[in-house]
């Protein structure tokens, strides 16, 4: 359950997919293995071996390519087990520009889509088998696709997964132009399917307060039947929770009145408190949701954004009479860019973030750390009471690489972590 899985040891490694593609550095893509345990202990703790997790799926978002990594063998150096090229994925199951990945019950692994062969939005799921990573076909229906694809959690005890929408991958792939959402080329649902039939039984309209809704969280509490979505453009977090007729809806929950831009968010595994990103404002917030309805703000930590006080960008008026923040500073580096992906230790008592969101959009809106490199920064968390306060010793700096400044993206822990780990 998730209150034994915080009592597992420390985090050894993080696992970073980083980028070069539309950068201007033409070197390929790879995965990064960061050594964070102050230790320095090398032993790995997979448990029974049956359990073990020796493969992480790494989707590309923009080829359509699947990587299958080998991270059992030696978990400081990953190798390439397997490569599911584009064609198969196409053929098979019509679907492209695969997203997030989960593991199932039943041993095989689900991927989402945001897309087809040609770049329209489709948001449909990818079955690969768990022994052969095969791609075996769609989990939805025929003609049960959603226009717009992005991120997905299930919980089988209420028969349900919620999917969210990013928008259609030919129109953001160079960056973001505010006429697209206007021509409905952004997503603003998150949508309800059975479990067991595959069906998309409900399609939640967020309106504009919800646009672009893009990561989402179940309580990890498998029981629970609500959790949050984070929407990027409407600068808001809904609830979604199961209502007394047995159907779903959303509520807003957190609304910044600023155009902070949500990219990423997580919930502790205890699900006390819920953490989340704001990209284009820089900050990271922590909530204690104690109280499922009423989120009380009790972290903050600004780590770089568009409005350092020393920057062109001058706060006229902010409802939360905040003052600009000063650049951040960590280990003699200004930190290029924004906090974007995030992911918690286990214990909860450490934030680890990264500053890419899609070369595409990093070009336009933090054009600085294509030239200076993405980093990999932690945060350390007051589990007591809330709060949040940077390791000023701790700095990964992707600038710095062999073939030229990278963009470091998701986290992902080999034993599991809060993001991907979902129980039955």
């Amino acid at each position: 359950i998730p209150l034994d899985a915080m009592k597992g040891p420390r985090e050894e490694i993080v696992y970073l997919p980083c980028i070069y593609r539309n950068t201007g550095i033409q070197k390929p893509d790879y995965l990064a293995t960061v050594d964070v345990d102050p230790n320095l202990c090398l032993s790995c703790c997979f448990g029974d071996s049956s359990k073990k997790r020796n493969r992480l799926i790494l989707p590309s978002l923009i080829s359509s390519r699947i990587y299958v990594v080998d991270t059992g063998t030696d978990p400081h150096a990953p190798r390439i087990h397997k490569i599911v090229e584009p064609t198969d994925v196409f053929w098979k199951t019509g679907l492209a520009n695969p997203h997030t990945t989960h593991c199932l019950g039943s041993g095989q692994i689900m991927i989402s889509s945001m897309g087809d062969p040609s770049g329209n939005g489709k948001g449909g799921f990818i079955l690969l088998d768990g022994e052969t990573f095969e791609v075996v076909g769609n989990w939805e229906l025929p003609g049960e696709a959603a226009p717009f694809g992005y991120d997905f959690w299930y919980q089988p005890q209420h028969n349900v997964m919620m999917s969210t929408e990013w928008g259609t991958p030919k129109f953001l792939a160079d960056g973001f132009n505010p006429e697209h959402v206007k021509e409905g080329r952004y997503g603003s649902m998150v949508h309800v399917w059975d479990w067991t039939t595959h069906k998309r039984l409900q399609s939640l309209d967020l309106g504009e307060e919800g646009a672009i809704p893009l990561e989402i969280r179940f309580l990890h509490d498998p029981a629970s039947s609500e959790g949050y979505v984070g929407c990027a453009l409407g600068g808001n977090v809904f609830r979604f929770y199961r209502t007394t007729k047995g159907d779903w809806a959303a509520e807003k929950m957190c609304d910044l009145h600023i155009p902070g831009l949500i990219t990423d968010i997580l919930i502790s595994l205890d699900d006390r408190f819920l953490y989340f990103s704001n990209w284009l404002h820089g900050d990271i917030r922590q909530y204690d949701i104690t109280d499922r309805r009423h989120p009380r703000l009790t972290g903050q930590v600004f780590l770089g954004g568009s409005i350092p006080s020393d920057g062109p960008v001058k706060v006229l008026e902010d409802p939360e009479n905040q003052t600009q923040p000063p650049p951040r500073v960590i280990k003699g580096k200004r930190i290029p860019g924004s906090p974007q992906m995030l992911q918690l230790s286990l214990d909860g008592k450490r934030l680890y973030v990264t500053t890419s969101l899609y070369s595409g959009w990093d070009k336009q809106f933090y054009p600085e750390m294509i030239k200076d490199g993405s980093v990999m920064m932690q945060i350390d968390v007051d589990t007591t009471s809330g709060g949040l306060k940077v390791n000023e010793n701790f700095l990964v700096d992707f600038g710095k690489e062999p073939h030229g400044p990278a963009l470091a993206h998701e986290l992902r822990y080999p034993g599991g972590d809060c993001t991907s780990d979902i129980w039955l």
